[in-house]
């Protein structure tokens, strides 16, 4: 079994980087640096789609296949800017998210990974997010430490990503290094045992040169959770040379480690069969949300993450530009995370089977990316093009760990405690230090895949006239892949390769400068083996239970997405405004037919809303939010019939984020967020589900001077028990309770 150490530390490196901030950095002999922003009167702005202080708009994404401003995209896309992470108090890419209506979380299924599992649109999209445009295949729960913004694209996006992305992507742009000095820092201490410290030191070098260092060490337990708790460090250096100049090169690496007790979440309360016939819905169970079913001396999660890129970027001229970039990728997981199983009925008499869930995975990507992208005309049309080709390879080797406990039933037969070996504890006060004394070994029988995808894609913006605009977007994916079953399972092969064709095409008109109104439509592909394993796979390769032996003889799944929406710059540009009405459709989803092979017949569909704004109301006002409704439905579900009609799981018909500050005085500001989600179901069956919640949070911010201010931040004030994410079967994972945290940070 693997040892947990207390706590992850930076050592010598968070010391020394402490010292430079201290001190404060030196401009290079013979440079001038950038001035930081004046926090001693207001907040920074937040950041929307590119915003500074003066609420002037660049309306720009960070990713160069958006040919046009955001303003005149023809989808939507909402930009989380570093301003509001930091302000929500947001250390994690689920937290940040957060603030995006209509986005919900899955958890892990069944030997699945645990880690980042968005929903978008009702679709998952564990495998459809990014780095700074190139894909991350991995299942991590991510870090906000080493990033600038995260970029989320709604609808089907398999112009932009390649495979996957049904209900949109998301794309994390990192920090890099810039022409003169900077130093922030950060020491964050809490409830729950909460301490934080971050730092992100920027040296220009020489003329051209700069060095950019970023490190994090994070530790805390979980409020209102018995046991759990999180640990992780991370360290980020990056360097350029050639700022400023037709030719730069940027050489960066990150590093991220983590090492988590696991939450095991609360059953369900009923299952199918002991279901009372007055009861429609089955809800976790109604016990101390305290209850922590697994067990502290067998239980742990540990992950790392490594990201190597080189980036060359070449301006042919002042209107053309190459960009070559490289990338390796490692990512590892190891857990065993107890599961509360209620497969046997036993959690109605009180009773939670302790079923041991495990990984032991370890993930490898290297690809190339290199894109031409610029302006030029062909008469009157204007054009704004990205071309580009795309070749990786990823390796996932996935194996478990052999866990000695009996199966489910013990609960019935044995009872709780050490009758059972203490596999079976109480639903109504189980004790997480229980003396677990079965046996744990690595299993030794890893299953293989290997990917290799080349990408061919170019997007065009063409400028019709003044006030009409064409988008069109086209990628070419040629997808292999080999998978290498288990001994256990027969060690056989199984391969596939596909062809991936996919398209986007929007018209934009614009009434005003300030003002657009667009349709679009678009469509993505989801071949067999898409998440290499690391997710929740609909479309594996293999056979899932003993049923679909023609699995690997399936082709990809398709999704097209429709959308029309209106966007905004109202207020002389520091506030935007958008809209929409979508529908995506999957009209050859593979479900289960009678004779329990697969087939690629399924139907479903989503329709939706959605509002936002983000910028400033005021001066000293500002807000970041918006609206979303999903009428998920499920057409043709195969031979279970009796789920046809109903909602998608990890779907809620209403959500609702918004944040917002307000500037009481020049060097104080109060804000807060409300959060909500209606009904979310864990399965298709829409049996088993998690109620609609209420959630506020809270923020106060005195800035002591330019260069130190203090921030508090309360998560969930009123504690409120709420679950934010719904398994198929089995168990929910409950919310953290109330907690509170005051943040120093210091700018030069």
């Amino acid at each position: 079994m693997k040892s947990r150490s207390d706590e992850p530390k930076l050592g010598k490196i968070s010391t020394t980087l402490c010292s430079m901030l201290a001190a404060g950095p030196a401009l290079a002999q013979g440079t001038t640096g950038t001035a930081p922003p004046d926090r001693e009167g207001q907040l920074a702005a937040i950041a929307v789609q590119g915003q500074t202080d003066d609420g002037f708009k660049t309306d720009q994404s960070s990713s160069v296949k958006f040919t046009a401003p955001l303003l005149d995209t023809p989808r939507s896309v909402t930009v989380i800017p570093q301003e509001l992470i930091q302000s929500t108090g947001a250390s994690t890419l689920t937290e940040a998210l957060r603030t995006v209506p209509g986005i919900t979380f899955g958890a892990g299924e069944g030997g699945n990974p645990l880690g980042d599992r968005p929903f978008i649109r009702g679709y998952d999209a564990q495998g459809s997010t990014f780095v700074d445009g190139m894909r991350d295949v991995g299942a991590t729960t991510r870090e906000v430490f080493n990033i600038q913004s995260v970029e989320v694209t709604k609808g089907a996006d398999g112009a932009f990503g390649g495979r996957g992305g049904a209900g949109g992507s998301i794309n994390l742009i990192t920090k890099t290094p810039h022409l003169g000095n900077s130093a922030d820092g950060s020491v964050g201490l809490g409830t729950d045992r909460y301490r934080r410290f971050t730092a992100d030191g920027n040296w220009q070098m020489a003329d051209h040169a700069a060095f950019r260092l970023n490190v994090m060490s994070h530790n805390n337990d979980v409020a209102g959770r018995d046991a759990v708790n999180n640990g992780r460090w991370g360290i980020a250096p990056s360097f350029t040379y050639g700022l400023g100049t037709p030719t730069r090169v940027t050489a960066s690496y990150y590093h991220l480690q983590t090492d988590d007790l696991p939450d095991s979440g609360i059953p369900y309360y009923y299952t199918t069969t002991n279901k009372p016939a007055g009861v429609s819905t089955i809800y976790p169970a109604p016990v101390d949300r305290h209850n922590f079913y697994g067990l502290i001396d067998r239980d742990f999660r540990k992950t790392t993450s490594d990201i190597g890129t080189v980036r060359i970027e070449h301006d042919i001229n002042s209107n053309l530009t190459v960009r070559n970039t490289t990338r390796y990728t490692k990512s590892t997981q190891d857990y065993i995370w107890t599961q509360p199983d209620d497969s046997q009925g036993n959690v109605v008499n009180g009773m939670v089977w302790r079923r041991a869930n495990t990984r032991a995975s370890d993930v490898y990507s290297l690809a190339n990316q290199t894109e031409l992208f610029g302006e030029f005309k062909t008469g009157f049309l204007k054009h704004s093009f990205t071309t580009g080709l795309e070749v990786s390879r990823e390796t996932s080797v996935n194996d478990s760990y052999t866990v000695a406990a009996a199966s489910g039933a013990i609960c019935k037969t044995a009872g709780t405690g050490a009758a059972s070996n203490y596999n079976c504890t109480s639903l109504w006060t189980p004790n997480p230090n229980d003396p677990w004394a079965g046996s744990v070994k690595q299993t030794n029988d890893p299953s293989e895949q290997r990917t290799t995808t080349k990408s061919l894609y170019a997007f065009d913006t063409i400028e019709l006239t003044k006030r009409w605009q064409a988008n069109v977007g086209l990628r070419v994916d040629d997808y292999s892949t080999d998978l290498r079953n288990t001994v256990a399972n027969g060690a056989g092969r199984v391969s596939r390769d596909d062809t991936l064709f996919n398209y986007q095409f929007g018209l934009v008109f614009k009434p005003a400068p300030n003002g657009s109104i667009y349709t679009s439509i678009s469509t993505s592909s989801t071949p067999a083996g898409a998440l290499l394993g690391q997710g929740s796979e609909t479309q594996s390769l293999t056979a899932s239970r003993g049923v679909g032996p023609n699995a690997a003889q399936m082709a990809p799944e398709k999704n097209r997405s429709i959308e029309l929406g209106t966007k905004w710059n109202v207020l002389d540009n520091k506030l935007s405004l958008t809209s929409a009405i979508f529908q995506i459709d999957t009209t050859n989803a593979r479900v289960t037919l009678p004779d329990n092979t697969y087939a690629m017949v399924g139907n479903k569909r989503v329709q939706g809303f959605e509002f936002g704004l983000a910028g400033r109301l005021t001066n000293k006002w500002q807000v970041f939010g918006g609206y979303t409704y999903l009428k998920s439905e499920l057409r043709d579900n195969g031979k279970t019939t009796s789920d046809n009609g109903h909602q998608f799981p990890n779907t809620p018909k209403n959500s609702v984020s918004l944040w917002t500050t307000y500037d009481v005085l020049p060097k104080f500001t109060i804000g807060g967020g409300a959060f909500y989600m209606s009904q979310v179901y864990g399965d298709t069956a829409n049996l088993r589900a998690v109620p609609a919640y209420w959630r506020f949070d809270g923020v106060a911010t005195y800035r002591v001077n330019k260069h130190v201010d203090l921030q508090l931040n309360v998560q969930n004030i009123f504690n409120r028990t709420y679950y934010d994410q719904a398994y198929a079967a089995h168990y929910a994972s409950i919310a953290p309770g109330r907690s509170a945290f005051l943040t120093l940070n210091a700018h030069y």
